[in-house]
């Protein structure tokens, strides 16, 4: 077995300058490249079982923390969609060969928009495994659910602040990040991928519904779709039968010929 490697990879120039912590595993082909969420890091139990399948099966795998997540540096409330995406650009540039991108909630946004970006140049990704993806989040599943207070809240100060159930300290959701979301909104029109697409979505997530899953499948007309609803699952999708699911459909990507 290959032991991961950690490095670094600076993004970005003068202001806007950042250094991005990495975990590379040496592998074969095809390459298994994940993306995380809103304020999770490549620590958490999905990318260590994407970790783990890698190295069980002598794949590649590439993880890396967006600027102001995990061992990364960089300030987490100067971090919008256009940052966070250039950082998975570069951060995919340094792989070789064909890549299966996993993404998970926001990571699943960033995903779409990495594959199209991909596509766009000639070399599409072998494939995408989406984990309770959050395409538009900002625009679908944040600002509609803000009170009256916090929209004043968010014109006074720049920011809302919301609990969590998944940290004792509170979201920090910024104008910025609303406002560049608006940049990179998919909805509304067909979503190119140029490879298969595997959607996990559970029944009972409370921060991305079922039906934002299905209606992201009904805007992927050119690709092969697959879309798996996991009616006891919640938004993690972390207990062992679910990082199984995820392996599994990982493989029948790895496989597919």
């Amino acid at each position: 077995m290959t032991a991961t490697q950690s490095t670094t990879l600076s993004v970005g120039s003068g202001p806007a300058a950042r250094v991005l912590a990495v975990a590379k595993r040496p592998g074969g082909s095809p390459g298994l490249f994940w993306l995380g969420g809103f304020r999770s890091d490549m620590a958490g139990s999905k990318a260590m079982a994407l970790d783990g399948l890698g190295a069980e099966r002598g794949l590649a795998v590439t993880r890396f923390d967006y600027s102001g997540h995990g061992l990364s540096g960089g300030d987490f409330n100067e971090g919008t969609i256009s940052r966070w995406l250039e950082e998975a650009e570069a951060v995919y540039a340094t792989t070789e060969g064909p890549q299966i991108i996993v993404g998970s909630s926001m990571g699943g946004w960033i995903a779409l928009l990495l594959a199209r970006a991909l596509l766009a140049r000639g070399t599409p990704a072998r494939g995408l495994v989406l984990v309770a993806p959050a395409p538009d989040m900002t625009h679908e599943l944040m600002s509609p659910n803000f009170t009256l207070e916090e929209h004043q809240q968010l014109q006074a100060q720049g920011y809302v602040e919301q609990p969590s159930q998944y940290s004792d300290a509170p979201y920090r959701i910024n104008q910025a990040l609303l406002e560049d979301g608006a940049q990179h909104l998919l909805f509304g029109s067909v979503i190119e991928t140029g490879c298969p697409v595997t959607i996990l979505q559970g029944g009972q997530d409370p921060d991305v519904p079922a039906a934002h899953a299905i209606r992201l499948v009904t805007h992927i007309l050119h690709d092969p779709v697959t879309l798996t609803l996991i009616p006891d699952g919640d938004h993690r999708l972390s207990r062992e039968e679910d990082l199984v699911r995820m392996k599994e459909a990982v493989l029948r990507l790895v496989e597919a010929k």
